[in-house]
């Protein structure tokens, strides 16, 4: 057996659902805080969008291209609607919202994971997430095939 490597990355719902009435050929994942790297998986991997609770359902995923910190304006010039939002100000503010812990600032550097060819699921074939998500897991898990919940998966 083939080992494997994928990630379940924790998606805001409106990035969800915006991003899956226009179908994009890649999306920025971005993190509102994150400065550090991602590794958790090697290039071309799976990168699977679980959604928030009530919906505790993975609903799509992409492909890891590469991982850059990048002030918001940038990741915006680069991406535009790719980050989930139909501007940069409305981008702005929901970065803040989840940075409402820090200090407001005009042009934060945000993490931002470059996916290519995500696919977004029809609600009825929407997977339920994995049996060992812990409530307490806000960012994401990676999983192996060759385990028995990564090849449940």
């Amino acid at each position: 057996m083939t080992l494997m490597k994928f990630y379940v990355g924790v998606t805001d719902n409106k990035w969800f659902e915006f991003l899956a009435s226009r179908n994009p050929d890649e999306v920025n994942f971005w993190r509102p805080g994150w400065t550090g790297t991602f590794q958790a998986i090697p290039i071309g991997a799976p990168f699977l969008f679980k959604l928030h609770s009530p919906d505790n359902f993975i609903a799509g995923g992409g492909f890891f291209v590469k991982h850059s910190n990048l002030p918001l304006s940038l990741a915006w010039e680069a991406f535009g609607e790719k980050n989930g939002t139909p501007s940069l100000d409305s981008l702005r503010t929901v970065i803040q919202n989840f940075r409402s812990n820090k200090p407001r600032e005009h042009d934060p550097v945000i993490g931002c994971t470059i996916l290519a060819n995500p696919f977004f699921l029809r609600r009825e074939d929407w997977i339920p997430a994995p049996s060992n998500w812990a409530k307490s897991i806000v960012q994401g898990k990676s999983y192996e095939s060759a385990r028995e919940i990564g090849a449940a998966l």
